[in-house]
Formats: structure tokens, sequence, C-alpha cells
């Protein structure tokens, strides 16, 4: 094989660089090799395989995802376009308590077709509590805590980077924090990180923030609260509060942090608008449930309590974004489904419209929950990190969230460039050094010389978000160059056929 007499396999020049540390951009070259950044600075006296010309454009380590949920995707679409063309290089998943159980088998079947970037999971609570339990409406016993705590150490050692959990979703809400605690100690000794999708985010959001914390501090964790928000209406502005709680448990030494995605619309499934209990044991547990109408009256009416307690008239602000049974509902709201099916236009009726659904599957759904004066304050506070919440997209199916297409962009265009919310440095250094120092990705998330290459080129006066609410299958644009491990997956704005993505495994230190 011949061996390359040039000094760099790719050198970047007359860029200027942001080095992901929140300090101001300066002008130098840098230089690629082997798949590390081998020399920023003057180096126009060298040579390279492949000369990238900067000028005018910012050069930045590339971005870190650190919630997503891609699980079943990954597998069928292992380039990941969606999140390439947002500049993301490395993403994190197993968020909210949902991952594989089976890490060295996963790891292994996605290492055989090889990804386009590089990938790093957490072992989620949910998934081993029911490997465990099932869905029983129940605690743990000892035993079966034990049981799960060998579940979470062996995916430690197969190299998970930490321990989430999704304490609104079933299982995970039937648990204690005890039963908590006791698994995230099984992480501990890892030296990980526990991401909670906490146990509320309206009203009880700062008791659930403590709960949070009091697992990190007991077990001995760095925290990462997920999606940071406030998801009711009817307290819209109260992110004063929780923000300055987070900054006080830190000022009593606790490694706490937060993720945002920059929206103020969320989404997940549509069981979350039912009471807990009626999702236990699962779907068919659910339809008989359902099927009984003395229990179908209590689920409706704890339903229209909840509904009030959050301050919605309605379920107008409940979006589908993928109904399997009829794609026609998809992007249409309870509301309108409802009247489309010729009921009338009250809230009982639209209760029975979820219900209906749910007897059928459920639905993943967008639901605007959130005010933009919280998700700006949020975004504001110097330990948030930018996370998508998204997963890796079939092109052109669905309705889905647009953050799994523009969340870093939409930062970049909308709260640097048009608000200035965020100097582009900040953005920058919340898109890469925050999360980094997080989940200890030690050799990503600067430029760094000796750092791995995970690298982009941008003029950040035309990056942008394209997708919408109403159309969202549609690529970033503007990231012109995006190099992960050194190879370049992005070429002048297009994708490249090279899938050098690499699975970032925890290391024991």
């Amino acid at each position: 094989m011949a061996v390359s007499a040039a000094d760099y396999d790719v050198l970047i020049r007359n860029g200027r660089v942001i080095d992901g540390t929140g300090n101001p951009w300066y002008r130098a070259d840098v230089g690629l090799k082997d798949g590390r950044i081998a020399a920023i600075g003057n180096l126009a006296s060298k040579s390279a395989d492949r000369t990238i010309d900067a000028a005018g454009r910012v050069v930045t380590p590339g971005f870190i995802d650190v919630h997503t949920h891609v699980e079943g995707a990954v597998e069928l679409n292992p380039m990941g376009a969606n999140y390439i063309l947002d500049g993301v290089t490395t993403i994190v998943t197993g968020n909210c308590g949902g991952s594989r159980v089976d890490l060295k088998e996963w790891f292994e079947k996605l290492e055989k077709i090889k990804l386009g970037l590089n990938l790093a999971t957490l072992i989620g609570h949910n998934s081993v509590r029911r490997e465990v339990m099932g869905t029983a409406n129940r605690l743990a016993t000892d035993e079966e805590i034990v049981k799960m705590q060998a579940l979470v150490d062996k995916a430690m050692q197969d190299g998970a980077v930490g321990f989430s959990t999704g304490l609104i979703y079933v299982p995970g809400t039937f648990s204690d924090t005890r039963e908590v605690v006791a698994l995230a100690k099984a992480a501990s000794k890892y030296n990980a990180v526990y991401a909670s999708h906490m146990r509320d985010e309206g009203d009880k959001v700062k008791e659930a923030i403590t709960e949070a914390v009091t697992v990190g501090r007991e077990a001995g964790l760095r925290v990462e609260i997920s999606h940071f928000k406030i998801d009711t209406p009817r307290i819209w502005g109260f992110s004063k509060e929780t923000i300055a709680l987070v900054e006080n448990f830190r000022k009593q030494g606790v490694d706490v942090v937060v993720d945002q995605y920059p929206y103020d619309h969320s989404s997940t499934n549509l069981g979350i608008t039912l009471p807990s209990w009626a999702l236990a044991d699962g779907q068919k547990a659910i339809e008989e449930r359902l099927a009984s109408p003395e229990t179908r009256r209590r689920v409706a009416a704890e339903m229209k309590q909840r509904l009030a307690e959050l301050g919605h008239k309605d379920y107008s602000y409940a979006i589908v974004a993928n109904y399997g049974p009829d794609a026609s509902y998809n992007g249409k709201n309870i509301s309108e489904i409802n009247k489309g099916a010729g009921r009338a236009a009250t809230v009982d009726n639209e209760i029975e419209t979820i219900l209906g659904m749910i007897v059928k599957g459920g639905a993943q759904m967008v639901y605007h929950s959130m005010g933009m004066e919280d998700v700006e304050r949020i975004l504001r506070y110097p330990n948030t990190a930018i996370a998508s919440d998204g997963g890796i997209r079939e092109f052109g199916s669905g309705m889905p969230h647009p953050r799994s297409y523009g969340t870093n962009a939409r930062v970049l265009a909308e709260f640097v460039r048009n608000r200035g919310t965020l100097t582009l440095e900040d953005a920058v250094r919340r898109m890469t050094s925050l999360p980094a120092r997080t989940f200890r990705f030690m050799d990503r998330g600067l430029l760094r010389e000796g750092y791995a290459a995970d690298v982009l080129v941008f003029d950040p006066a035309r990056v942008k978000d394209v997708s919408t609410y109403q159309d969202p299958h549609h690529y970033t644009e503007g990231f012109d160059y995006v190099l992960v491990n050194g190879q370049a997956v992005v070429s002048e704005g297009k994708l490249n056929e090279v899938r050098p993505g690499r699975i970032l495994r925890h290391k024991a230190e």
C-alpha cells in the first residue's frame, strides 16, 4: 500500500476556529491525520491529500447530541443523515429509561453495518425493569432489585456511558426513589452519568428535580436532567424557580446540568395522557381495562381532571406524529380527529377518541405544552446543553417533530443570529464541550491536538433549520463540511457514501 508523503490527510485553511471552550474565535489552520487533529496554527507551509478552504466560515468541533432515541431506526438508516446534516457527529441514545439491554450484541451488530456518526448509549431503567418484572404496577422486591442491578452492571461493563430513567413512563413510573438509587449505584463504580426524564415537569417539577439530584448524590453520579422544561401552561414562567434550584444544588457541590431542545412543542407517546395505572401489564391488559365501562369512566375522569390541571381547555394541543392504523391522522390534532369522526366538540368525546386510539396501539405525538419565555430562559442558563430528544428518521415518513432534523441549526439561526440570546461561541460550547465533559468523551468536544477529528466547517450567516411542524421532512441547510473521525461525510453540503462512525464505549478508569 502506498504511503502518502503529505503532512496531513485533510488541511482546513483560512477558517475562524471556534474551539468549543466558549472562548472567542481565532484564525488558524487545522490539520487532520489518521482520524485525529494533528495540528492547529499557521500551517501555510504544510501539505495535505485534501485541502478545504474555510475562508468566510467557522471551524468547530462536531456537535454532540446527548439525548436521542435511535434504537430500531439506526439499524435501518445507519448513516443518520438527518443528524449529520445538522452538524451532529456523536449521539447518545438509551435515554428516558429506554435502551437495548444486551449492549454487547447490539454494538457488534452496529459495528458490522457501520455507522455514519459516533454512537454511545445509556442503560435504561424501564428496559431493565421490564426484563425482570414486565410492566407490573408495584414496587420491586429486594431480589428483583438485585437482578436489575446485575443487568445494569453488565451493561456498564459492555460499554454503557451511564444509567437513564423515564419516570413518567411505564414501568419506571411504578418505581420509588429507593429502587432508582439502588440501580444507579450499580453504575456508580464506572464513573457514570445519571440522565433522568424526571417524574414531573409541571406542578411538581421542584420535587422531581430534588429526586433526580438525590439519586445522583446518593449513588455518586453526575446528573443530567433531560429536556429541561415547564410543560404546564398554567405555570409558564416557573423556570425562574427551577433554574435557581438547579444552581443551588450545584453550589452544594452536586454535579448537575441540564439539556434542552429549542422548541415550545414536545414529543412523546399518546399514552401519557392516561393515568399510568391504566397502562400497566401490557396491551392486552390495557384493552381489557378499557372494555370495562366502570374502569373506562374512571380513566376518562382522571384524564379530564389532568387536562384542567395542565391548563388546557381541550386536546387541540396534542398533534399526531405517527398513527399506524390510519395515516390520515398524521399532522392533525385530537380535536380535529374527533370532529372528523363526526363527534361533537367536547372534551369527553375527545377523550373517547384518545381511548379508541390507545386500544389500537397508541400513537407518537407532538404536544404544544411549553412557553417560549421558559424555553429562552432555560437556554440562557450557562449549564444547559443542546440536545434534540429526536431520532433517526425515515425521510418522508409520518409527521415527526422538526427537532430530529434541525435542533442545532435552529439554535444557530434563531437564538444566535436572529434573537441574540447566545453568542456563537457559547452556542457551540453547549453543543460540544459541555456535553462531552458530562458524558466523559475525553477526546471529543474540543478542537485540540490529539483529539478525535470530528470537525465542522460552516458559515454561521447561512445555517438554517428548514423542518417545520407542518412540513418536517427537510434537512438543515448550511453545514458545508462534516468530518467524522477525519473522514468527510458531508462535502460542500452534500452527503458522501462513507460511514466512519464508531461505538463510543465507556472505559473504566
